[in-house]
């Protein structure tokens, strides 16, 4: 849904019927009930705002989703996948929260894994260059129980080491390499039929959005020399690309959207 908002919604100052969102998450073989109830709880949790015309529903973005959104968007297609110019420093954040406040960590730890952090200890939590975690920490009301500094590595640290301790390398190198061995046919082949390619454009972006949630762009100089981050991401564009023209058709044709206006 959130590659779905960040494709046909944002920047766009509409909201879209919920009809047609049914209609495309069809065809990338979502069915009507997920659909609805992704669309209800997601209103619940505010970051989709209802507006009503006539008798259909339409939905748009909330403040909160369109931060989501615009930090994904910088992430696809700015900052990338791969860190090749990377200073030396990098950020350690250390936490200490009671026993009893679970869901904050578990929420503290997802928002730091997004941000490119690792656990370096347990409350130690680390990642490459100059992070700023002020409005994470801000978010979730944490600043009296998280601490955050700037640090290089002592000569003689051995830093890949320390990276293929703290982060999952061989899970993130095999999540690329599905990525790819997926899509690779895409690349070669003509585009899709508008129909098909909307549905295939979305599920492209979840795809890779799924892998590189959990990269926290290392850097590349003590990575493996084959590391699969550049090729995929150049696969990803690639595709992306030949399917944008016809999942445009689509998008005109089958969704239907409305100014911005009064919540409903």
């Amino acid at each position: 849904m959130l590659s779905f908002l960040g494709d046909q919604v944002l920047g766009r100052g509409v909201c879209v019927y919920s009809g047609s969102v049914i209609e495309v998450f069809a065809r990338a073989g979502v069915g009507e009930h997920a659909t609805r109830s992704t669309l209800t709880r997601m209103t619940g949790r505010g970051l989709l705002r209802r507006q009503r015309e006539g008798r259909r529903t339409y939905f748009g973005l909330t403040g909160r989703s369109e931060e989501i959104l615009r930090d994904g968007e910088r992430r696809i297609w700015q900052t990338g996948a791969v860190n090749d110019d990377w200073d030396g420093t990098w950020s350690l954040l250390g936490f200490s929260l009671p026993d009893s406040w679970q869901r904050q960590r578990h929420d503290l730890r997802a928002q730091l894994t997004w941000a490119g952090f690792g656990p370096l200890f347990s409350g130690l939590w680390i990642a490459p260059g100059a992070v700023d975690v002020s409005g994470i920490v801000a978010e979730l009301g944490l600043a009296a129980h998280v601490k955050v500094f700037r640090a290089t590595a002592d000569l003689g640290m051995d830093v890949a080491e320390m990276i293929d301790d703290t982060w999952d390398l061989k899970q993130l190198d095999r999540a690329y390499r599905e990525f790819a061995d997926q899509w690779r046919p895409y690349a070669g082949q003509d585009a899709p039929r508008d129909q098909d390619a909307l549905a295939l454009r979305l599920r492209l972006a979840t795809d890779w959005l799924g892998v590189i949630r959990s990269d926290p762009r290392l850097p590349v100089e003590h990575l493996p020399s084959d590391w699969p981050a550049g090729p995929a991401q150049d696969l990803f564009r690639a595709v992306h690309e030949r399917l944008d023209g016809p999942a445009k058709d689509a998008a005109r044709r089958l969704l239907d959207t409305v100014p911005v206006g009064a919540e409903g």
